[in-house]
């Protein structure tokens, strides 16, 4: 007799969303997590001084909170197991070195008003932008919580209607294009383009162009949730849900070898040797890069295409830092979840993800940042706060260093550039943790090279191609009822809570109602 009826490998977001909604369908759960945490990319933990909550990896939840799982509260997570959102009035802004800065409200009247400082043919034009972004929200929200349609099914949809050829032109542009359609200013064009650079691409890059209007659509309507207590409250909440339906979640159980017999998934053996096996399935959160040498009985043509997948060439490095005291920033009222320091000009901007694309370093830090202490005091003691900073960086070092000698030096030029913004981070300083691309692979394999989605964001890596057209239904050639989940599936990077996708798949295959299996 099978020891479970289904084992996830990896406690990442997704795969405890699957293995959650197999727990309240009744079915007997195992999660196994290498690290000595949960969590994945969803984690908090205390990486400076005793008190301090550090968001190592996601920092706010945004398309999450268009799943049904949450806005039904399908799985009880909100109403049951303490998941708790905060939504601040501003999700997202920039920072200009002269002080001047552009805000993203929810209310886009109030962000309209803030991009007419910089000219009011282009608030005329957001707002627009906005009225389309609102009118596209529910297609594209339709599409990100269920297995994806074919490629050509949905372009043929789309070329059905002018209305869907327009989309598909936007889809096919760069966002650097199409802003320049749209706006006139080189601040308000640079504003837009950091939507592309967060999902570390170039806005030169092609087929970018309809980020802007999912991240408005959202950012309109669901505002950025900042999870109260810390991001890895969403996976607290998921595991107490797993838990008080009987199943189990184990830390410190790394999965070398899915096993396999007569064509179907059957169990996982684990670094030490230790067996499990599972009656109905398997749940892997497993790169394409490593899928062939976990999964040796997968058809040798898919592990041939998931092995050249593509990992994109720009990289993260991130700080966490333990503070004496809020930020304080040359520019007034900076109260974003989200806040972009901006580069000296668009051009600086934009030859950054060149110098990325060429191996090098960028010319000026692209630095984003956020402090959430500011809207959640329970993630520092009394009178503290929190700084999370990113940049972007190439993987391998054009100097040939390594970067656990050097990431503290490059820490030291983010500090610097922040210090052009916020002249009392030195002052505040307590202790920080720096994150090179290599810390980020080392946490979570699904971050291979750094690359927070897993692979990279392209349109051949997309939809029901993401990560190949073999893999694009969660499903394993060769080896039935192994499902996958992780940012490499459709829809992506970001907290998606996408595994509800794959447990749709799976209950397909069990013979489960899906639309049945909700917490009373």
């Amino acid at each position: 007799m099978a020891d479970y009826d289904i084992i996830a490998i990896g406690s990442g977001h997704n795969g405890l969303v699957a293995a959650a909604y197999a727990a309240v369908a009744g079915k007997k759960v195992l999660v196994l997590e290498r690290n000595a945490w949960f969590g994945g990319g969803v984690v908090t933990r205390e990486l400076t001084q005793p008190g301090f909550k550090h968001d190592q990896h996601s920092m706010s939840h945004i398309f999450i909170q268009g799943n049904p799982m949450l806005v039904n509260d399908e799985l009880g997570l909100k109403s049951r197991y303490g998941l708790t959102y905060l939504f601040p009035d501003v999700p997202m802004m920039s920072v200009f070195e002269d002080g001047r800065t552009l805000k993203l409200y929810r209310d886009s009247e109030k962000s309209a008003a803030s991009i007419a400082q910089f000219s009011q043919k282009d608030a005329e034009a957001f707002r627009k932008v906005s009225a389309q972004a609102a009118a596209w929200l529910p297609m594209i929200q339709s599409t990100l919580y269920s297995p994806p349609m074919p490629v050509g099914a949905g372009n043929a949809m789309m070329d059905s209607s002018y209305e869907g050829r327009e989309l598909w032109r936007v889809i096919q542009m760069s966002s650097h294009d199409h802003l320049c359609e749209l706006f006139e200013t080189d601040e308000v064009r640079m504003h837009f383009a950091r939507v592309a650079g967060e999902n570390l691409v170039s806005p030169d890059e092609k087929a970018t162009g309809i980020g802007m209007y999912v991240f408005l659509g959202f950012l309109e309507r669901f505002g950025f949730g900042v999870a109260q207590g810390g991001s890895g409250s969403l996976t607290a909440a998921l595991i107490r849900c797993i838990e008080d339906h009987g199943g189990a979640v184990i830390a410190s159980a790394p999965v070398r070898e899915v096993t396999a017999s007569g064509g179907r998934a059957t169990g996982v053996i684990l670094d030490d040797g230790t067996r499990h096996s599972a009656k109905d399935g398997i749940i892997g959160a497993i790169h394409p890069h490593l899928l062939p040498e976990m999964v040796p009985d997968m058809a040798p043509q898919a592990a041939k295409n998931a092995l050249r997948t593509q990992i994109t060439d720009a990289a993260c490095i991130t700080i966490h830092a333990a503070l004496d005291a809020p930020l304080q920033f040359k520019a007034e009222g900076v109260d974003a979840v989200m806040v972009e320091l901006m580069p000296d000009s668009y051009e600086t901007l934009r030859r950054a993800f060149d110098d990325l694309r060429y191996g090098g370093f960028v010319r000026q830090p692209l630095i984003g940042l956020g402090s959430l202490s500011q809207f959640d005091p329970s993630r520092v003691p009394e009178g503290k706060a929190i700084l999370h900073a990113w940049d972007y960086v190439p993987y391998h070092r054009p100097d040939g260093a390594s970067w656990d000698d050097s990431k503290s030096a490059y820490a030291e030029t983010m500090i610097d550039r922040i210090a052009d913004f916020v002249p009392n981070i030195r002052d505040i300083l307590i202790e920080a943790h720096v994150d090179s691309p290599v810390d980020m692979e080392r946490t979570s394999p699904s971050f291979m090279r750094g690359d927070l989605h897993g692979i990279a964001t392209t349109t051949y890596q997309s939809g029901a191609h993401r990560p190949t057209p073999e893999l694009g239904q969660y499903r394993v050639p060769g080896v039935d009822r192994l499902y996958l989940v992780g940012p490499f599936q459709h829809p992506g990077g970001g907290v998606f809570g996408a595994g509800r996708a794959t447990a749709q798949v799976l209950f397909d295959d069990l013979n489960v109602d899906f639309d049945k299996v909700r917490i009373k």
